[in-house]
């Protein structure tokens, strides 16, 4: 199993577990975080943008051309922003830390 803690926007911190292989989306939406991923992991939206804790960033995989791109778009993009649409969890990743952005909504909730 590989942890992943959430810290929302007022600072509050949520943890889940996941499979290695899950994808990072789906599982912060079943914890409940507010990611909307409106296309369904297609970058061809920014609704499920995350901040990687800096510690954590170098252990991901760089983000393509198309993931840097829709980054672009997002609103209160930091250096270590990423979609969560784009990362697949593996035991590497066990205690990955992630900030919700304040302008995150789920609009379908």
């Amino acid at each position: 199993m590989v942890k992943v803690r959430f810290v929302t926007s007022d600072g509050n911190t949520s943890e889940a577990e996941a499979a290695a292989g899950d994808n990072l989306l789906r599982v912060a939406q079943n914890a409940g975080m507010p990611l909307e991923g409106t296309c369904e992991g297609q970058m061809a939206c920014s609704t499920c943008h995350v901040i990687v804790a800096p510690e954590w960033f170098g252990k991901l995989p760089e983000a393509s051309e198309e993931e840097e791109d829709m980054l672009d778009l997002a609103a209160a993009v930091q250096r270590t922003s990423r979609l969560s649409c784009q990362i697949t969890l593996n035991e590497e990743l066990d205690g990955l830390t992630l900030r919700i952005p304040e302008e995150s909504h789920d609009m379908s909730r």
